[in-house]
């Protein structure tokens, strides 16, 4: 049997989508979540479509101190884990609202590099595995429409690509998502561009090719590295009149 694939944040649109993805190629499957309950029908939906063993486990990414005993509690260390937890609320009401802006960057940036970090120190004495973090494009260039939101995930993107560096030699490999636009509940409502907007089903089918190609970072739809490329060498003077 294939070795087990751990999913942080499994009952995301784009977790569950992983989660299939990888249980469709044989691989045992371990849903972590802070709301477990809502996994016991994807525990049942997986085993019974795909015929492998799925275990589910309470998970809060902001609660890090527990972080090591859930580790711990795992039936087995994974092969892979994909951490795809993740909070968006709206710029302005993170802007009035403290408490929730250090909700957003505690969310996207500190729990998220926390928790990889434990398997990260794992895995290297293992010598092998691998690590997937979903960050944003939003991390690229800090916006006014999202900067709360794209300031972590700039925070995020950087720990990842210091922990690439860090395990290169270890045979750890560490990659790095960046979706742009996909259309999921937490985007539900906003008017987004199809031609760049991915489905859920194509982020996991994306990280599953990453995976096997040894990917360090991947644009989940190309033309969004050459967006960023194009936003990030807008002079500041400019950069400051423009509505982004």
């Amino acid at each position: 049997m294939k070795a087990p694939v751990l999913i942080l944040g499994a009952t995301s649109d784009i977790g569950r989508a992983i989660a299939h993805c990888f249980a469709a190629q044989g691989h045992p499957i371990q849903l972590a979540a802070r709301q477990v309950n809502r996994l016991e029908s994807d525990k049942a939906d997986l085993e019974i479509r795909y015929g492998v063993p799925v275990s589910v486990h309470e998970f809060d990414v902001l609660a890090v101190e527990t972080h090591a005993d859930f580790v711990q509690q795992l039936p087995e260390l994974p092969a892979i884990v994909v951490c795809v937890v993740g909070f968006m609320p709206a710029q302005k009401a993170c802007e009035q609202n403290l408490p929730l802006a250090l909700e957003v960057m505690r969310t996207n940036y500190e729990g998220p590099a926390l928790i990889l970090s434990v398997f990260a120190n794992l895995f290297e004495k293992r010598g092998w595995g691998t690590l997937v973090g979903i960050s944003s494009v939003a991390g690229e260039r800090g916006r006014a429409s999202n900067y709360f939101y794209g300031s972590a995930k700039a925070g995020f993107t950087a720990f990842l690509s210091g922990l690439r560096q860090r395990l290169a030699k270890s045979g750890v490999q560490v990659l790095t998502v960046l979706p742009g636009y996909v259309n999921t509940r937490m985007t539900e409502g906003m008017n987004l561009p199809p031609l760049l907007t991915a489905q859920p089903k194509e982020v996991a089918k994306a990280i599953f090719a990453a995976i096997a190609k040894k990917k360090d970072v991947i644009y989940v739809r190309p033309s969004w590295r050459w967006i960023m490329v194009i936003i990030r060498c807008i002079p500041e003077p400019l950069f400051k009149r423009l509505a982004l």
